[in-house]
């Protein structure tokens, strides 16, 4: 079987067994988290009522003229702190992080890093 689609594969899998517990309610919507190898991307939502409450990237202007390059830890610090500061004035306070496919390493660790510095609460 071709490599490419044996990892796809085992990303998806991975996708669903962390995405399945995780529902994000009104009072405690879910921090999700999705990167690519040049940008990285963060949005707070309502699952019950099916809306986006907050989200950054390093694709917004404001925060790809301060850092740049979106693809490393320095980006995902910028993106962890505005989502999290987009939360607090849209009054969420606690969240629970969906890292989705991805490792609690690096950029995604250095996000929920960021934004709990920030104010959030996990």
């Amino acid at each position: 079987m071709d490599h490419a689609r044996t990892i796809l594969r085992q990303r998806i899998r991975r996708r669903h067994r962390v995405r399945k517990p995780l529902r994000g309610t009104a009072e405690r919507p879910r921090l999700s988290v999705f990167r690519t190898h040049k940008h990285i991307y963060a949005q707070i939502i309502d699952d019950g009522s099916g809306k986006t409450l907050a989200s950054a990237s390093s694709v917004d202007r404001q925060i790809r003229s301060a850092v740049g390059f979106g693809g490393n830890k320095q980006a995902a610090e910028a993106i962890g702190k505005a989502v999290a500061e987009r939360a607090l004035a849209a009054g969420v306070s606690k969240v629970c992080f969906d890292r989705g496919s991805f490792r609690y390493h690096g950029r995604v660790a250095a996000l929920a890093d960021a934004a709990r510095a920030a104010g959030l609460e996990f």
